[in-house]
């Protein structure tokens, strides 16, 4: 045992090594997992709320066409004389 001593040590440090690179990594990419279910959640939420917001890009529209509405009826009460 003597003689090949340095060959078991050598292959214990090995493999305790590779336990605390594997003890490292395995809460890394299950933490990398949840992040992944998490932004597929969020993105779906983005792209829900993009299309219950698309309407509000027509509101300049609309904002135009109830100025012109109110000023139309500004006039037709100054010539009505109110």
């Amino acid at each position: 045992m003597g003689e090949n001593f340095g060959w078991y040590l050598g292959y214990g440090i090995t493999i305790a090594v590779v336990l605390v690179v594997v003890a490292l990594v395995v809460p890394i990419l299950v933490l990398a997992r949840a992040i992944g279910k998490q932004a597929k959640e969020i993105n779906d939420s983005l792209a829900e709320s993009v299309r219950n917001t698309a309407a509000l890009a027509e509101l300049r529209t609309t904002i135009d066409h109830a100025e012109a509405i109110v000023a139309g009826l500004g006039r037709g009460r100054t010539r009505l004389g109110g």
